[in-house]
């Protein structure tokens, strides 16, 4: 059985036409289902649905008078729709603002689709970078913080595979806020001293061979330890 990622399935979803609200014949909006159980518990099936936000939308108007006459709740209906069907279900909400932080406006689906090229474009390059086994545009996309997070892992992966032992400095002084990535910049550095068969000093940080005994760099014994 195959299943599609919730990438895959936003990406069929913003292909079809957008449905319009039953009670109002307001376009709907795209909405993310949040990670919570709703009604019977088992979730809605779907990352996505489509939400009727008009305030104005007759289901909403008479939804609190209705829930406040008949169940004592200061709360309304917003009308959902499943994508790619006719398949109309009620959800509650509690206030004018309820649900919204979910919508999936514009601004974000450009945002999505910018990443989502510049993720395309990084790995296009880092692929070029690999076959001709070049390791100077490979640690710039690494130092640079404005490439996506997933480029940059992959980059530190490939310093890792065939980066030159100048490349340890800038490697070894570069901080970033991201666990994952830093991990492997740390992984990727071990990595190239098992290569070229090195370490780094303990006392001056300077790189050595491997089996060295005394530092050339600082003239330390290093039988002893630190």
């Amino acid at each position: 059985m195959t299943f599609e990622t919730k990438e895959q399935v936003l990406e069929k979803i913003l292909a079809q036409e957008k449905p319009k609200c039953p009670y109002c014949g307001v376009e709907m909006s795209l909405w993310e289902v949040p990670p919570v159980n709703f009604s019977d518990g088992l979730g809605w099936g779907v990352p996505y649905l489509y939400m009727c936000f008009n305030d104005e939308c007759s289901l909403y108007v008479q939804g609190w008078e209705n829930l406040k006459e008949n169940y004592a709740q200061n709360a309304s209906y917003r009308c959902v729709c499943y994508p790619g069907t006719e398949q109309y279900e009620c959800m509650p909400v509690f206030s004018p603002q309820g649900a919204r932080g979910q919508i999936i406006d514009d601004q974000v689906l450009a945002a999505q689709e910018a990443l989502k090229n510049a993720i395309k474009e990084g790995f296009s390059k880092l692929a070029d970078c690999y076959v001709a086994k070049d390791m100077v545009p490979v640690l710039q996309m690494l130092m640079d913080a404005t490439q996506p997070e997933r480029v940059r892992v992959k980059a530190a992966e490939m310093m890792g595979d065939f980066g030159e032992l100048e490349a340890l400095e800038p490697m070894r002084n570069l901080k970033v806020g991201n666990p994952v990535l830093q991990k492997k910049i740390t992984e990727a550095v071990r990595h190239i001293h098992e290569r070229h068969f090195t370490r780094e000093c303990p006392y001056c940080a300077e790189v050595i061979k491997k089996r060295a005994k005394i530092c050339k760099h600082c003239g330390k014994d290093l039988t002893a330890g630190p």
